[in-house]
């Protein structure tokens, strides 16, 4: 029987084993949904102002319109392009919206995670839904999804009116979307219930940190 002096020096041993080593951790897949109007583009774009993530571009078969830039915008695809991608099964999601294609290649954001960089992607219902269910377990270890919530319809309609770039019976449809969606928010791991930028901003950040420090994501090596 090894003696009470032995078993705490192997503790204090193991301890120092512990201390020698570093803490590494691969990247966390960011993904965030929320209807039209809830403010998750103009949320994500505050984001993409300091270097916490990469942010994930989109592909899509559309043409760009006015003031947008290829490989920062989308990455604007022929259709054809886009159709042998899907069957090479090189997107993470995608969808046909509006008779144009919209998907996320999935080979740039395993990089980035396997190199410990975390990525944001912005992404509707559909998508979200697409990415939780990826057969590659590493990819779904990785999400924490995030669902921007209007504080009401009201306040929504309030929101696209101000906007300016949809007529009623537009305004009318999307609230009518937007309930739909709404009803979805206990698919995600956290719903931010939307009031300023401000407070969004800094409610994601909360939730970016306690990721961040989850123990599971952790490893010693």
């Amino acid at each position: 029987m090894s003696s009470p002096a032995r078993r705490s020096s192997r503790r204090s041993g193991n301890r120092f084993k512990i201390l020698s080593k570093q803490f590494t951790r691969s990247g966390i897949l960011f993904v965030v949904s929320a209807p039209s109007g809830a403010g998750k583009t103009t949320l994500c774009d505050a984001l993409r102002q300091s270097p916490d993530f990469v942010y994930s571009v989109s592909c899509t078969t559309r043409s760009p319109r006015a003031g947008e830039i290829g490989g920062d915008d989308y990455h604007f695809l022929s259709e054809p392009d886009f159709l042998a991608r899907i069957k090479g099964g090189e997107f993470l999601e995608y969808a046909k919206v509006h008779e144009h294609y919209y998907g996320t290649l999935r080979e740039p954001i395993r990089a980035s995670l396997d190199a410990g960089v975390d990525v944001l992607i912005d992404v509707d219902i559909q998508g979200a839904a697409a990415i939780r269910s990826f057969q590659d377990e590493f990819i779904r270890r990785a999400l924490c999804d995030v669902f921007i919530m209007p504080p009401d319809l009201e306040e929504l309609r309030r929101r696209l009116t101000k906007r300016g770039t949809e007529s009623a019976a537009q305004i009318d449809l999307r609230l009518t979307n937007a309930a739909r969606e709404m009803e979805l928010w206990r698919n995600y791991r956290y719903t931010i219930i939307s009031k300023s930028m401000e407070e969004d901003l800094q409610k994601f950040r909360n939730i970016m940190g306690a990721e961040r420090y989850l123990s599971r994501r952790l490893v010693l090596s």
